[in-house]
């Protein structure tokens, strides 16, 4: 099971640490192109494993949601405990668990990762550059392995990798992502991913800011 946990991008509610530089409604167009670049990749290697992908949301489903996906709304509470809902929700089935703050992520990329889950190993262990984590694969999900582990700290990844070990587990790691936070992160996110929903969006916002609406064109 491949499982996207995910936030409806309506304007003021997602990358609200994107505001300033942006306004609200350009955050929420990149946290809208990042969802759908997310759920493509996903929904892709989901058919290449024969299974069918959930997005566990907060808030509404939209247009912007393939129709092969399942969905399930998010538990109330910190980002812990909804992590740990989520897994909780497919408990004891082998999961693959991303957010939607990596829009560089690839199908071939998921389905390695899921692959070493069936064959030799316990858990697969994403680490985000900024200390958090991308990725959580587990061979038999269990939300207790997330639940408590404090999130949004430089430490979080250090903290979650060490949660799996003490319990024993088998961990490989995936490769270390950049996820996006700040503004400081959409170039290089954006240059990992030229041909993405998020590189069209920041092309398009970078061209509008040097280019201002009523801006005098010269020749």
């Amino acid at each position: 099971m491949l499982i996207v946990i995910a936030k409806e991008p309506l304007p003021g509610r997602v990358k609200t640490r994107l505001t300033p530089p942006y306004a609200p409604h350009e955050a929420a167009r990149f946290a809208a192109a990042a969802l759908a670049d997310t759920l493509a990749a996903v929904a892709t290697a989901s058919r290449t494993l024969g299974v069918r992908p959930l997005v566990v949301l907060d808030g509404h489903p939209g247009p912007w949601l393939p129709r092969e996906f399942a969905v399930r709304a998010q538990a109330d509470g910190p980002l812990d405990a909804r992590l740990a809902a989520a897994l909780d929700a497919v408990r004891g089935q082998p999961a693959l668990l991303v957010g939607m703050d990596t829009p560089q992520i690839t199908p071939a990329g998921l389905v390695r990762a899921a692959a070493r889950l069936r064959r030799d190993t316990d858990a697969a262990f994403g680490r985000a550059q900024d200390g958090g984590w991308w990725a959580l694969g587990l061979g038999a999900a269990d939300g207790d392995l997330v639940r408590g582990v404090p999130t949004s700290r430089p430490d979080t990844g250090v903290r979650q990798h060490a949660r799996l070990r003490d319990a024993g587990l088998r961990v490989v790691d995936l490769p270390v992502l950049r996820d996006v936070d700040t503004a400081a992160d959409i170039a290089p996110v954006a240059i990992l991913a030229p041909h993405s929903r998020f590189a069209a969006v920041a092309a398009d916002l970078r061209s509008r800011s040097r280019n201002p609406a009523g801006a005098r064109e010269t020749t």
